[in-house]
């Protein structure tokens, strides 16, 4: 590796437990030396593996209903990450909309999950007509400066990469600009030490499992629609806004569990019979999480799922995340023969050290000047 300047990471917000959480950590392993910039950041809202990250706020980071909900912060995060300083010669960024715009000099390089979701596909995001949502009418009256502010900011990115062909066509049709494809890594050490739940205790393994943020558009809300009545168990992993409105009405036959340590998700994946992944997301991640267990998936057909699960080999598709489709797409799947060598050999193809090679590569060698 050619000598190379000082590094940084830059990232939306370390508030969550997630995807693209999850890149943030295979970050630091590739730039071991290297400090991470984020707005936000609650150490028990996150993985604890950034305890031990040299881990740098932006002020907002002092008011802790912000760093518990960062939703609520949307009308200060773009002034808060243009005031954002990041003193070093090449900074990676993972953004979904915040992190490519912190202020540097510095060469850099956005690992994009998507272009800001919530500012182009609203609806979507806030699970319905913006106009129903608290924070939607606030979010329409800013969406023209947010506009303004993410091209401006866009514009001034050295180099886009892509975690999907969606989001490869999204950034060439939202910024006009060509990203090289890299998939994220799964992160997911089928080898490594597990921690079992009491919660799942009385339960045999062979469950159908969703590991999910609660968010509208994650589409759990059918998945447990799907089992409602039925013999079928359901584990639902995962946080979010949807919480307390998913458990209110929550059926014996389904449990929902949050804030799961590594070792515990390990347990409760290798315990599943099969995942159900309705959502409609830019990757495919947990397909992949699952397969590394030899775990099939029963998946949305579309967006990034289209690029992690093979049809017939790795999941089944239904074509809507509708509860019939969904129970249908099970009832194929428990039919299924399923190659457990191939499941594995499927999430081999997208390890952690092939992702930490390109990175570098493209953070270090392919520059100029560093």
């Amino acid at each position: 590796m050619k000598a190379h300047g000082r590094v940084a990471i830059a990232h939306d917000y370390l508030t969550q437990r997630g995807g693209a959480e999850r890149v943030v950590l295979t970050l630091m392993k590739a730039f071991p030396e290297a400090p991470v910039h984020t707005t936000l950041y609650d150490p028990d809202g996150t993985y604890p593996e950034f305890a031990s990250a040299d881990v740098r706020t932006s002020p907002l980071n002092r008011i802790g209903p912000l760093r518990r909900d960062h939703r609520l912060a949307l009308p200060l995060l773009a002034p808060a990450s243009s005031r954002l300083r990041i003193d070093a010669d090449v900074v990676v960024a993972s953004s979904s909309g915040w992190a490519h715009g912190f202020d540097t000099e510095a060469r850099t390089v956005v690992y994009c999950h998507n272009p800001a979701r919530w500012l182009y596909q609203t609806d979507e995001y806030l699970g319905g007509t913006a106009w129903r949502s608290p924070i939607g009418p606030p979010l329409m009256a800013l969406r023209p400066f947010l506009k303004k502010w993410d091209r401006s900011r866009a514009d001034k990115v050295d180099v886009y990469l892509a975690n999907s062909r969606v989001v490869q066509q999204r950034i060439r049709s939202t910024y006009g600009r060509d990203a090289e494809l890299l998939p994220p890594p799964h992160g997911m050490d089928a080898g490594a030490p597990r921690e079992q739940l009491p919660e799942l205790a009385d339960w045999e393994p062979g469950y159908a499992l969703v590991v999910s943020r609660l968010l509208p558009y994650k589409n759990v809300d059918a998945v447990i629609e799907a089992v409602r009545g039925t013999d079928r168990r359901l584990v639902v992993v995962g946080r979010g806004p949807e919480e307390a409105r998913l458990r209110a009405t929550l059926p014996d036959n389904v449990r929902l569990l949050g804030g799961l340590s590594d070792a515990q998700l390990r347990a409760v994946y290798a315990d599943a019979g099969v995942l159900v992944a309705a959502s409609h997301e830019d990757f495919g991640l947990t397909p992949l999480e699952a397969a590394a267990f030899a775990v099939p998936v029963v998946a949305l057909r579309g967006g990034g799922f289209l690029e992690t699960v093979l049809e017939g080999e790795t999941g089944v598709f239904f074509d809507s995340p509708e509860p019939d489709q969904i129970a249908t797409g099970l009832a194929i799947s428990d039919k299924q023969d399923w190659d457990a060598a191939r499941l594995l050999a499927r999430a081999e193809e997208f390890g952690e050290a092939r992702f930490i090679d390109r990175i570098r590569t493209i953070a270090l060698e392919e520059g100029t000047g560093v």
